[in-house]
């Protein structure tokens, strides 16, 4: 059960007759170092930053700032989440845990502001969910405990005090927490997936930074309305990365940790863009492998991949690639936004190193060498050098998980609009209120939520605390969206299973089915906003109240 291959690899022709290709010895020879990509990928250890913690007792995590060099040569100040543990110290660490086990952290900040650590995806109770209602000033502690009720799947903890959650997470309070299981582990042992090695985490952001090689967080009242883009795109905290593989399967669990850019995602060879397979979403294992050549990832969401490097030739680069798109920036009339980037041509064209990319984009290349990277568009994110080939021929399950269709049939509908008005985004016409509940519902409860995103507006990932959901529609999709469709529903890959976070573009209409079900004594209250941290810091958020 679970997991199966991804598409071609290295400029090979379609198709799967690479089982009755013979085996091939380790060679190893070295790779080709392209300039313009100069640094290893960070991959997760045992210590240091994305250091690897299997989480048992109590975890003491520190809020604080560090120096950490993420331009290589400049060390420079940041803020991490600090763990020493055993001798080991270990910053931003991917904390590993097994569904059903308790959790206890303590938070101790030491920064000059309030802060509280969120735990995107997972199904806590309101005290430990992160609320910024909890938030805690410098020098004061914050204890979690719950128990892990998720199925297995890649999720991940940030900061959430309102108004400070952009610049928080945007300087570096951000990392992984991968939840295991018997089906996991199944997987894992299926195609031979060890974390670090072949079942690689991506954090992707992009930043700004000054001289010093500071992250330079200060967006305007414009960035504050469209979101912060920075001109340098990282993975792992590291600018331009290459990746050295072997000829075998690769897992890829890929989180968009960005305040606000949305990526369009591809591998590709050459011109050629090539097949790869989805098979996780937000909250875990889909019921299939769900062949693609791109996915929409915006911010907060999570999609897992495999990529198959079995007929790929030693000496071959693939890139992780963010196509370009119209970032569809329509909040002040019906066209693009000036400044963000114009909707591309929908015909392709050859680009820099021989990449696909659209006639009204720049070809990709980094923001270091453009000075500038508008939302939209096409960039080079990872060099995957196709460094030895190795013997490798595990089967791949045709199906991975069971997922259960929520019925709503019987479930109330509510819809939501997003807008602007009056100088700020909005939800049903509301801002965000600390003490103020404006969506009621009981435990127990199926819903369906009807989310319009206005014409003049821009694109939202909207994002639900507590409680994961499943995708039942796209409406009004644009041509970029709707080409992705998997099904009748007008669903993408990325859209299927358990998700905590969709993204709704400008004139569409999402539907989703949401079960209300806890076990968690009293009334609760979560949060519904946009994962675009400038436009929830600055309000597009509001409170959940799920009565006992």
């Amino acid at each position: 059960m679970i997991a199966a291959g991804a598409g071609t690899a290295a400029g090979l022709a379609g198709g799967f007759w690479w089982w009755n290709r013979p085996r091939l010895e380790h060679a190893g020879l070295p790779p080709v170092r392209d300039p313009a990509f100069p640094n290893p990928l960070p991959l997760p250890g045992s210590d240091g930053m994305f250091g690897v913690l299997d989480v048992a007792g109590t975890v003491a995590i520190a809020a604080k700032s560090a120096r950490h060099a993420m331009l290589p040569g400049k060390p420079a100040r940041m803020l991490a989440y600090e763990v020493q543990h055993e001798g080991r110290k270990l910053l931003n660490p991917v904390l590993r845990v097994r569904a059903g086990a308790t959790l206890r952290a303590n938070l101790w900040n030491t920064l000059d502001e309030a802060t509280i650590i969120h735990w995107h995806g997972l199904k806590v109770d309101a005290n430990n969910d992160g609320h910024p209602h909890y938030a805690i000033a410098g020098g004061r502690t914050y204890d979690y405990q719950y128990t892990v009720l998720n199925r297995a799947a890649t999720y991940w903890y940030h900061p959430h005090a309102h108004g400070t959650t952009g610049k928080q997470l945007y300087l570096g309070l951000a990392s992984l927490f991968i939840v295991e299981d018997d089906e996991e582990l199944a997987l894992q042992r299926a195609l031979d997936l060890r974390v670090g090695v072949s079942d690689i985490p991506l954090m992707i952001q992009d930043k700004d930074f000054d001289v010093s090689g500071t992250p330079a967080y200060a967006p305007d009242a414009e960035q504050r309305a469209s979101g912060y883009f920075g001109r340098e795109v990282l993975i792992n905290l590291a600018p331009r990365p290459y990746f050295d593989a072997a000829t075998r399967i690769y897992r890829f669990r890929i989180l968009n940790g960005s305040n606000a850019r949305i990526y369009r995602l591809a591998f590709r060879s050459g011109e050629r863009l090539l097949d790869y397979r989805v098979i996780a979403t937000d909250g875990g294992l889909l019921d299939r492998p769900y062949r693609t050549k791109e996915v929409f990832l915006s911010s907060g969401e999570r999609v897992e991949v495999l990529l198959d490097l079995r007929a790929a030739r030693e000496g071959d680069t693939v890139w992780l690639t963010s196509r370009a798109f119209d970032p569809m920036h329509q909040e002040t009339g019906p066209g693009a936004h000036p400044g963000h980037g114009a909707a591309p041509d929908p015909q392709p064209q050859a680009g820099e190193h021989g990449m696909a990319h659209h006639g009204a984009a720049p070809a990709p290349q980094s923001a270091a060498q453009s000075g500038s990277l508008p939302d939209g568009a096409a960039v080079d994110l990872l060099r995957i050098n196709v460094a030895a080939k190795v013997r490798y021929d595990r089967p791949v399950p045709a199906t991975l998980a069971e997922i259960v269709p929520l019925d709503a049939k019987q479930g109330a509908s509510r819809k939501f609009l997003l807008q602007r008005e009056q100088g700020q985004w909005r939800i049903n016409g509301l801002t965000f209120r600390m003490m103020e509940t404006p969506i009621v519902v009981r435990r127990g409860a199926t819903e369906i939520w009807e989310i319009r995103n206005s014409e003049r507006s821009m694109p939202h990932p909207m994002h639900i605390h507590g409680f994961q959901f499943q995708m039942l529609s796209r409406s009004g999709s644009p041509e970029q969206q709707r080409q992705l469709a998997v099904n009748a529903q007008g669903l993408a890959s990325a859209d299927l299973g358990w998700k905590d976070t969709v993204l709704v573009w400008p004139g569409e209409t999402v539907r989703l089915a949401l079960d209300f079900t806890h076990p968690f004594n009293g009334d609760q209250v979560y949060l519904f906003h946009c994962h675009n941290l400038e436009h929830s810091d600055e309000g597009m958020m509001i409170n959940i109240k799920v009565l006992a």
